[in-house]
């Protein structure tokens, strides 16, 4: 039986990529351990019938100055050896690796025992993670075809693996689940597991003009909720979205969101006229920043900065998102593929073990 390690944490976008590939994997009778943190994201959405999970240390790598940077090292040295002693004891064919701070233990433990290593890049540019991960890598995949381009010739854009229930949802689920009559167009508003606040509220400050000619399906992020506006008509919120996250995306006409790469990459597929707000330079690496840049420059999306948004600059930009609507879908249609699993899974099977 072929065995492969799974690894990646930290924010969900670090793990969704693994969902996507593990019914192939399975499928195809793969032995599937995963190597994650006790305490991160990625051990709830792991812990899945046919993944053996495997917690160890793992500390944050940090570009700023943090008086843990002097004790996460050890932390990550810690998780290098305990990583090593699994794979040793797993004897894997291959490790695919997601990144974020608890891969770069698990990549290493692998490097270590010969154990052949696909890293896998979700953003325009390399975070630190998948920067010291690469290092040790086979093979590299992309989702931005600028990113394959700045890490040589080890790195191939593929796109981003996605779940195929992403593609299972229908517009008259959705707009039954909203309440909505389908006669005006739908905005759907999503911000990330913990919600976008200038975003929402700036969407909120706008929403009698909005309103106007669509209806709004807003995913507020937990905790995000606005009671005053439960009855509103032609509004609708939620926390998040799991299972029926296919049905929303179906009946949205468009589409108003951070810029994540995995949602990005999900919209595109999706063929939905985005306009995003990527967070801020000083909130993060400027990674959304450079993810919008390189939509927006493909014709794929509309971008309106966070810092030039306003309850009348967010109504103007949607205005402008409407009416160059069917020039985004085509673009859209002629972009490259977005789906990058089945690239992903043939290179996890190039690398392998003979």
């Amino acid at each position: 039986m072929k065995r492969i390690v799974l690894t990646g944490g930290g924010t969900a976008g670090h793990v969704t990529p693994h969902l996507a590939l593990l019914p192939h994997l399975l499928e195809e009778g793969y032995e599937v351990h995963y190597i994650g943190t006790e305490e991160g994201i990625e051990h709830k959405m792991m812990s899945l019938p046919g993944v053996t999970y495997h917690a160890v240390k793992s500390g944050k790598l940090r570009r700023y100055f943090d008086w843990k940077n002097f004790t996460d090292p050890f932390k990550v040295l810690a998780g290098a050896f305990q990583s090593a002693y699994l794979m040793g004891k797993i004897k894997p064919d291959v490790c695919f690796s997601k990144g974020g701070f608890v891969s770069v233990p698990a990549v290493i433990g692998a490097w270590l025992h010969g154990v052949p290593v696909i890293c896998h890049e979700s953003d325009l540019t390399p975070g630190l993670a998948n920067k010291i991960c690469s290092k040790f890598a086979k093979k590299i995949a992309t989702t931005f075809p600028e990113c394959a381009k700045a890490l040589g010739e080890k790195a191939v854009c593929t796109g981003t693996p996605m779940r195929p229930e992403l593609f299972s949802g229908t517009r008259e689920k959705g707009l039954g689940l909203c309440g909505f009559t389908g006669e005006k167009p739908v905005l759907m508003m999503m911000g990330g597991s913990s919600g976008a606040q200038s975003v929402n509220k700036a969407l909120r400050e706008a929403l009698p003009r909005i309103l106007e000619k669509m209806d709004v399906l807003h995913i507020t992020g937990k905790g995000n909720l606005d009671e005053s506006l439960s009855t509103l008509p032609g509004y609708t919120q939620f926390e998040f979205l799991s299972d029926e996250l296919p049905n929303a995306l179906a009946c949205a006409d468009f589409v108003l969101s951070r810029a994540g790469s995995n949602a990005l990459c999900e919209f595109q597929a999706l063929k939905k006229p985005m306009l995003l707000v990527p967070y801020p330079k000083g909130a993060s690496r400027g990674d959304q920043i450079l993810n919008a840049e390189s939509y927006r420059a493909r014709g794929l999306c509309h971008v309106l900065l966070q810092e030039n948004m306003t309850a009348d600059t967010l109504y103007a930009a949607l205005e402008t998102l409407m009416a160059e609507k069917d020039q985004l879908v085509e673009n859209l249609k002629n972009a490259p593929p977005a789906d990058g699993t089945m690239a992903v899974l043939q290179m996890i099977h190039e690398a392998e073990k003979k």
